[in-house]
């Protein structure tokens, strides 16, 4: 049987984003597998149109990449060989090289091989395709489309070029059961698009005063992050006088480590709007077809990995010193790229995302839905 090898090997975000380029192969009529990072996984899993998921730790991609493992390499090459992949297209960002994986899979006898490519490739691969102007393609839900139609596939049009998951998704929490809210999901893959506790206490507790409930969310490896962020909004909360006294704690939901990506999905579908910077939950939110203020890091660009097809508001200084440096840790103290953006703009962006003002809002009753 014919197979398609799509490849894409970086985190949740990067696979969800490559997920309507994907759907496109699937349209040439073959069963798709997805070859994905350990951190990628779950989301390639998620992905409408795909058959099997692989798996493969890569050393030249990823936030923490691990060493050279000649043993996992040539189980790999041994996989796919087994596989009798005909096609392979691998996906990559607009800094990164595809030509390692194209090595691999020439090697596994792979016999079509297509990728974005400003390197040389020699005969690694049968299609080199040049992403299109701006500089880097535009869009990576973009990119990643123009690459598939290059590599044989249909060109997607209308919803075909919007994310998506798999249904159904499971239910939510009990706890969030027909409640109204708005998700803040302070924490990110790399510090520099994360925010700072004590930021993230403040835009939380502006979300409550404005009459929204807030659920907080985030990663196992976030719990802190959030801990931190819940108790201090209530005790910002708590200086403001009786009115949030024994209530403030009920507007306040942290779900942090405590859902899959399935469970996150389900969450941010039904929530009001979702606030978070620039990582994998901004994208989930998107493909489940949630509004998002997006607090954006300019260490990447925003016009490359802003939420694509969602009703979106961008906020953070897209012209600030660590602007296109893909920095994984801020370089500038302070990070004020986006500690700068204030309570009072997030609240408004909520606002002009479909939320009532808070003058309009009755404290305390839940969120307020953001019209999609």
């Amino acid at each position: 049987m014919t197979r398609v090898l799509a490849v894409r090997l970086d985190s949740d975000g990067d696979v969800l984003l490559t997920g309507p380029a994907i759907r496109a192969l699937g349209r040439l009529g073959h069963p798709v597998d997805v070859l994905a990072s350990p951190a990628g996984s779950a989301a390639a899993r998620l992905l409408p149109g795909v058959d099997e998921v692989l798996e493969f730790a890569a050393p030249w991609s990823g936030v923490a990449p691990p060493e050279v493992d000649p043993v996992a390499t040539h189980r790999l090459i041994a996989t796919l060989a087994d596989r009798d992949f005909t096609t392979a297209v691998i996906f990559t960002s607009f800094h990164q090289s595809p030509l390692p994986m194209a090595l691999l899979a020439r090697l596994a006898g792979i016999g079509h091989i297509a990728a974005t490519s400003a390197d040389y490739p020699g005969t690694l691969l049968d299609v080199r395709h040049h992403r299109a102007d701006p500089p880097g393609g535009g869009h990576e839900v973009e990119a990643a489309l123009a690459l598939a139609a290059a590599a044989g596939a249909p060109p997607a049009v209308g919803a075909e070029r919007l994310l998506a998951v798999r249904r159904p998704l499971p239910p939510v929490p009990p706890a969030l059961e027909g409640e109204r809210y708005v998700v803040l999901h302070p924490g990110a893959s790399v510090p520099s698009r994360a925010l700072r506790p004590d930021h993230a206490a403040e835009l939380t507790a502006a979300l409550v005063r404005s009459g929204r409930r807030v659920v907080l969310t985030g990663g196992p490896g976030e719990r802190d992050l959030v801990l931190r962020a819940r108790h201090g909004a209530l005790t910002i909360l708590g200086a403001d006088g009786s009115r949030w006294r024994g209530t403030a704690a009920d507007a306040l939901v942290d779900l942090a480590g405590r859902t899959d990506l399935a469970g996150l999905a389900a969450v941010l579908e039904a929530a009001d709007c979702a606030v978070v910077g620039n990582t994998g939950p901004a994208h989930l939110a998107a493909a489940v077809g949630t509004p998002v203020v997006s607090l954006f890091s300019p260490v990447v660009p925003a016009l490359r990995w802003a939420p694509y097809g969602v009703p979106t508001v961008v906020l953070g200084d897209q012209h600030a010193a660590c602007r296109d440096s893909r920095a994984r840790q801020c370089p500038v103290p302070g990070h004020p790229c986006l500690s700068g953006v204030t309570p009072e703009e997030v609240v408004a962006a909520v606002d002009e995302l479909g939320g009532p003002t808070a003058a309009t809002a009755t404290p305390l009753t839940g969120g307020h839905r953001c019209a999609s």
